[in-house]
Formats: structure tokens, sequence, C-alpha cells
């Protein structure tokens, strides 16, 4: 049983990741993009996951455990997802939103965001628990893809793109 880190009552409280999305609750959480130039890998998300299967997201996101770091958290994932290492993602913004996933699910997150560029060749190998593609597509046309066919991508993609671009990508978001 997987504990993150919500807040209950004000208060930063270990609960159950299915409980959290269940009530809603304000919690922690990481989202990595990996950039090679303008390129952004991103992955489409297994047909088995609990919430959101087979959408496209960032690079990689999850919550990290209890007492973990952000960064920490950013680089496991990266491993446990992509089967990707030696890449040391920077940290970028925190941001805040809450988005209907549903089955009555709720991500209320408050996101470290982290940035990762590589020059070259990149071995990527999707965990399939997690993991049913990967692609490299320019940041400019997955901005109009997002915003061409939204039912593709989840939510919270959506919204780092449409809100948060900047903070995320810098100079990247405006060529």
């Amino acid at each position: 049983m997987d504990m993150i880190p919500a807040w209950v009552n004000g208060t930063l409280t270990p609960v159950e990741k299915l409980e959290v999305h269940r009530k809603g609750l304000r919690h922690r959480a990481v989202s990595v993009f990996v950039m090679r130039g303008t390129s952004v890998l991103i992955q489409q998300r297994a047909a088995s996951k609990y919430h959101t299967p087979g959408l496209w997201a960032n690079t990689c996101c999850t919550h990290p455990l209890w007492d973990e770091s952000p960064a920490a958290c950013a680089t496991r994932r990266l491993r446990e997802e992509l089967g990707i290492t030696g890449l040391h993602p920077v940290a970028r913004d925190r941001v805040e939103y809450r988005a209907d996933v549903g089955g009555g699910l709720i991500e209320h997150e408050v996101v470290d965001l982290f940035l990762a560029e590589v020059m070259g060749d990149l071995t990527v190998i999707p965990n399939p628990a997690e993991v049913q593609a990967v692609r490299w597509v320019d940041l400019y046309d997955l901005t109009a893809e997002a915003a061409r066919w939204p039912d593709r991508f989840t939510p919270w993609l959506r919204i780092y793109l449409a809100e948060h671009s900047d903070r995320i990508f810098g100079a990247l978001a405006r060529v």
C-alpha cells in the first residue's frame, strides 16, 4: 500500500494513494519533462492504470513516498517507468492544480516540476505496467495537439501546457 504525503486538516500526513484520489485531498506530486532540443519525451499511460489509462502524459509523473525528496522521486520514477538512468532532473518550479481524472477520482496536486535535457540518443525501456508507448514530439506540436485533441492527453499535461509552459520550459516555450 503506497502512502503518499497529503494535507489532512492542514497537516501533512501519510495517506493511502487511492484514498487521496477518492477524497480529492491536496497532495504532493512530481512531474518530469525530458527534453532533447525543442522535443519532449512523452508517454502513453498503460491500459492497466487505475486512472487515465491510455492517455498521453509528460515524460513521467508520480507521488513521492512519505519520506522521499522530490528530486529523489523524479530520478526514481524515470528509472521505474522508463528505464532511464544517469539523468539528473533539475527543479523548475512548483504548481498546484485540481482536476477530475474520471471514475470519481480527483487529482489535487502540489507538483514539483523537473526538467532534464539530453543530447543525442537516450535509452528508454518502458515498464509495460506503467507505459504502453513513448514518443518524442516538438513542444510546439505537442501544445497544438493537446489543444486540438484534448481527450488524448491527461488533464495535468493539458494544464501544464496551457497554464505553466513558461515556468516549465522557459525560453523553449516561446520558440
